[in-house]
Parts: C-alpha cells; structure tokens; sequence
C-alpha cells in the first residue's frame, strides 16, 4: 500500500488504483453516518474533492490522489457507511480508479513513512 498525507491509501489491483482511508483517518473522524460517492466515469485531477464523508464529529472530503477516472466505486458504503470504522483498510475502500502511470505511486509514502508521519 502507499498512503498521502491526507491519510488516504492507495493499492494497485491489476491495471486499477483502489482508494480508502487509513485506520488513523477513520479513528479521528469518528462514527462515520454519511458517505457521498462519485459518479463512475468522472474525470479527475489531483486535489479535487471525490467523497464526502459525514460522521459525529465533522464533515470532511475525500480528495482525488491521483490523476484519473473513476471507474468503479463502493455502493456497500452508502447503505452502511459505519464500514468506514470497521474496516477501513478493507471492505470500506471507496473507489477505484485507473490512471495513465502507475509509477506516479512511487512518489507516495510507504507504511513506514506513513507511520513516521502520524507520530
């Protein structure tokens, strides 16, 4: 897995980028009541907002990590969005998008880098 600094985790599963939030991101949020997804086949550039995310405490966006499309996103999350909490390196992944180069990735953090980052 890479990880950014926004606390989002990327994991490469044949030509797709699978995106989640980290254990740190979804403990810091709280009991998450509300995920917005986008739609599939929606462009995106680094840094745009992708997912809305609604828990006790606040309302935070997902931003996109990478260039790319959507190609897919988690509906599981919509109907139980407490996923977030339960699983949020696993089954709470919530979109999947293809991008021109996967090297980009290696500009990302490691688990080691990560955890270096989040003290």
């Amino acid at each position: 897995m890479k990880y950014t600094k926004d606390h989002e985790w990327l994991r490469v599963e044949g030509d797709l980028v699978v995106v989640g939030i980290t254990e740190h991101a979804a403990t810091q949020l709280g009991d998450v009541v509300f995920v917005e997804l986008p739609e599939v086949e929606t462009m995106v550039t680094t840094g745009d907002e992708v997912v809305v995310i609604e828990s006790v405490k606040a309302a935070s966006d997902i931003l996109a990590p990478l260039d790319g499309e959507i190609v897919d996103v988690n509906q599981k999350l919509v109907d139980s969005p407490a996923l977030v909490n339960e699983d949020p390196t696993g089954a709470a992944w919530f979109f999947k998008m293809r991008i021109d180069d996967l090297s980009v990735l290696d500009d990302l953090m490691d688990e080691d880098e990560y955890a270096d980052l989040i003290g």
